[in-house]
């Protein structure tokens, strides 16, 4: 899967992207933090799902984004590839998995991630954004997140969580009917399994 046939890439974006794959096998062999058959996937399923956010809103440089529960560094890792000039906080509360996410930053020359291992509710930083791939319902994530919106603008739209998810979003998006945004992947992604992934916006 070619990355760059949606998004323009500079020579060190398109490197630090093609390395991936092999950062990820290497590291999955030993802690295994992108299931085994997806590994195969790994451009579609995870890299290029990761940067439907970077589709919804190009970041303003300066822009400060927190990943809660990133895993191996998703969507953290392809963000802060995409967007060198904002600042990208990784965190997720299982010590391996952010080890993995923290190497392959590290190997990739990212110096513009930082990776903890913690729970949300443990952060205290303002950030513009709040991201998450599927990691909770969004009430919850409201809940944990909320405290950790700042209130200085600087992007297109209002400060607040954007989300990736996939499935029937009904009953979880009930509380936020005149404030979520939904959008399509596959507005921006061809293929059939992005057919069933959205982009949720929710300013706080």
């Amino acid at each position: 899967m070619d990355i760059s046939e949606y998004f323009l890439l500079t020579d060190r974006q398109a490197e630090q992207i093609a390395q991936l794959d092999a950062l990820y096998r290497d590291w999955n062999s030993k802690i295994n933090v992108i299931s085994r058959k997806d590994i195969d996937n790994l451009y579609e399923h995870h890299v290029l799902h990761s940067l439907a956010i970077a589709k919804w809103l190009p970041f303003q440089p300066g822009t400060t984004i927190l990943d809660v529960g990133t895993g191996g560094g998703f969507p953290g890792i392809p963000l802060a590839i995409l967007f060198p000039e904002c600042q990208f906080m990784l965190i997720d509360s299982i010590g391996k998995k952010i080890k993995v996410a923290s190497e392959v930053a590290q190997a990739l020359g990212l110096s513009n991630v930082v990776c903890k291992q913690e729970r949300a509710e443990e952060e205290k930083q303002k950030f513009d954004f709040v991201v998450s791939r599927a990691v909770m319902p969004l009430p919850d994530l409201v809940k944990l997140v909320r405290k950790n919106i700042s209130a200085k603008q600087r992007n297109a739209v209002p400060n607040g969580i954007i989300v990736l998810k996939g499935g029937d979003l009904k009953d979880e998006l009930a509380p936020y009917q005149k404030t979520a945004e939904v959008t399509p992947c596959s507005q921006w992604f061809k293929g059939e399994w992005f057919e069933t992934k959205q982009v949720i916006y929710l300013p706080l």
